[in-house]
């Protein structure tokens, strides 16, 4: 079994164990942060992205490997260089993430993870089984090329995955001294919300010092709630139509006889995301 997948079944009963308990004091304060069918899709779509990921990764490694071959350096197993790796991949991760909101090709995998009205620990699950193909994985060869490893390469992402899980929760306010430095619920909360002024920010993994670096921070403000989803009119509790949104549409645009752009503005161009309420209807 792969490393990421290997690590995530490991920590899945910690994860059922926070949905659980995150559930039930939404029910002791009255809070409708769950509806079972939208869990149920988050459920779903979790087993397509372990299975389509897994999958992709036994067919990509030998790959991974013969491009290791050409690695600028023979990199030591050691404390340090553990850290600098998992520093290294939380770098590529903000920028694979930034990337994914502003090309289209990437956004149509990202926004079945965006594309929930709630905000739960839950809808960390709620991943697309269509990275591989839109290319998640070519983020992480740089790391290779350097000289990590592949299987710890995997290993570190499977980790900085993990940690992402518990940012998505309404149940935790901020954290003091650690919103400077670290990715906290509050920080991906803004990340998750469709509000004008926090729409593409805080692309952080694990660190939140590539948002203040790269100027796409914003602090969750008290007097501006996050209202959870994407920008159009999309509010579905079915995998399939949730994995396949963005793609129909871009085949949809690609068949048009009436599109005024070339296919590559169609797959490259920067996503629609269009500054009204999500209970407005959109279009394009």
């Amino acid at each position: 079994m792969p490393p990421v997948e290997l690590i995530l079944l490991l920590l899945s009963p910690v994860f059922l164990i926070c949905v659980l308990l995150e559930w039930r004091f939404a029910v002791l304060r009255q809070n409708n942060w769950y509806q079972w069918r939208d869990t149920l899709a988050n459920a779903m779509l979790a087993l397509l992205h372990q299975g389509a990921d897994m999958l992709a990764l036994l067919l990509l490694m030998p790959f991974f490997y013969w491009l290791h071959q050409f690695r600028l350096f023979t990199i030591e197993l050691t404390a340090l260089n553990l850290l600098l790796a998992f520093i290294l991949q939380d770098f590529l991760y903000y920028w694979f993430h930034r990337g994914s909101h502003h090309i289209r090709w990437l956004w149509a995998s990202h926004v079945a993870h965006h594309s929930s009205r709630l905000m739960n620990f839950s809808t960390a699950f709620r991943q697309s089984l269509t990275y591989p193909i839109s290319g998640m994985w070519v983020f992480w060869l740089p790391m290779i090329l350097i000289g990590y490893e592949p299987l710890l390469v995997f290993a570190v992402v499977a980790l900085n995955l993990a940690f992402q899980f518990f940012v998505h929760t309404q149940a935790i306010g901020k954290l003091g001294p650690l919103e400077y430095l670290f990715n906290t619920p509050s920080h991906h909360r803004v990340h998750h919300a469709c509000n004008p002024r926090y729409i593409d920010r805080n692309f952080a993994g694990v660190l939140i010092i590539w948002d203040k670096l790269f100027g796409t921070f914003v602090a969750e403000h008290a007097n501006e709630p996050c209202r959870y989803g994407i920008t159009d009119d999309f509010n579905s509790t079915n995998p399939l139509t949730i994995t396949f949104y963005e793609w129909r549409r871009m085949w949809q645009e690609l068949r048009s006889k009436d599109r005024s752009q070339s296919a590559w503005q169609v797959l490259l161009k920067m996503p629609a995301k269009l500054q009204t309420s999500p209970t407005e209807k959109t279009s394009e």
